[in-house]
């Protein structure tokens, strides 16, 4: 079930903000049920909020032209490390991505 907290966030590529709205979804309905899963939708809910942020930065920079580079390395750098995650979950690993905020602690 981890791994479909992670696969959620391409919902982000057809809905507006899907990318939070689905692993946040399914977090909420599955955290209770499995210790793995609440961990990795919290990552996966940090990175996702924190790239959206990233986002709307890089959105107000369109304007001098740095921000459509930061736009497209930014998709392309969630595509991947969501892919790493995904796979990472499958395994029954452990992942945090990197660049994100802390906005849901893990539990100890």
């Amino acid at each position: 079930m981890a791994m479909y907290v992670h696969a959620s966030t391409f919902a982000g590529l057809v809905i507006p903000f899907g990318n939070v709205i689905g692993p946040l979804i399914i977090w909420l309905m599955k955290r209770e049920e499995s210790p793995f899963v609440d961990r990795h939708g919290r990552t996966a809910l940090n990175f996702q909020i924190s790239l959206t942020i990233y986002m709307l930065i890089s959105l107000i920079l369109v304007f001098i032209f740095v921000g459509v580079l930061m736009l497209i390395g930014l998709f392309i750098f969630e595509v991947v490390m969501t892919i790493i995650a995904l796979v990472k979950a499958s395994e029954g690993k452990e992942y945090n991505y990197p660049l994100a905020i802390p906005f849901f602690k893990q539990s100890p």
